[in-house]
């Protein structure tokens, strides 16, 4: 058994893996099958991590609203929601934010000592953010053993680059947005991997789901 949480990374993208028009922002991608699948992946999740860019361009976290899932949840002991692990550097942010007011438990992880005030701020939990092996594995001795990752490139790429990332799902939209908003940076540095193909489906509005699990170098032998 790993020491660490499961960790799947969910995307809508545009067909040229964009997540952002060029003048960045919020590019609102994905229509109602891709609600459905990420609510599918929150559902199965005990925590989702989250940026904080991704936090401020947004303003809020994506929330499971399908009453089967809800009681999905609820009957196997679990919250209705997932938590909200935010991931910052300085672990500020705008207290007026509509996800202060959403209606889940927020963890915030942080490099550096987290400030005191921050328990006010709407954090539940604060946890210093070390090398991210550790974090991970720190999150799972805390109950957390599937995490959904929503964001952003930077974290992503973090997080791919030392191999921590074991599912792919993308949600591919028809729809070119160009500029330099890729889904992951594109200077990111990532050691090459393999990926299996796990699932893909029509979500209807032209809209595909790819679903990918990581080759590990054990699998091969």
């Amino acid at each position: 058994m790993s020491p660490r949480p499961w960790l799947r990374l969910v995307l809508a993208v545009s067909l040229d893996g964009r997540l952002a028009p060029p003048s960045g922002g919020a590019a609102q991608l994905g229509g109602r099958g891709d609600r459905q699948v990420l609510e599918e992946a929150l559902a199965w999740a005990d925590g989702c991590l989250i940026g904080a860019s991704t936090l401020r361009q947004h303003g809020s976290t994506c929330l499971i609203h399908r009453p089967e899932l809800l009681e999905g949840r609820l009957h196997n002991g679990r919250s209705p929601q997932p938590i909200a692990v935010v991931v910052s550097r300085c672990g500020q942010f705008d207290p007026f934010l509509p996800f202060f007011d959403q209606p889940l438990e927020r963890w915030l992880l942080q490099a550096g000592p987290p400030p005191a005030s921050a328990a006010h701020d709407g954090f539940s939990r604060l946890l210093r953010l070390e090398a991210w092996r550790e974090s991970l594995e720190a999150l799972k001795q805390l109950g957390i053993e599937r995490l959904v990752l929503l964001g952003g490139a930077q974290l992503a790429a973090a997080l791919l680059a030392e191999q921590l990332v074991d599912e792919l799902q993308l949600t591919v939209c028809p729809v070119l947005l160009g500029g330099t908003h890729g889904w992951l940076p594109w200077a990111a540095v990532i050691p090459p991997q393999d990926w299996d193909l796990l699932e893909h489906r029509p979500l209807g509005e032209g809209e595909l789901l790819l679903r990918y699990g990581r080759v590990r170098h054990q699998d091969r032998q």
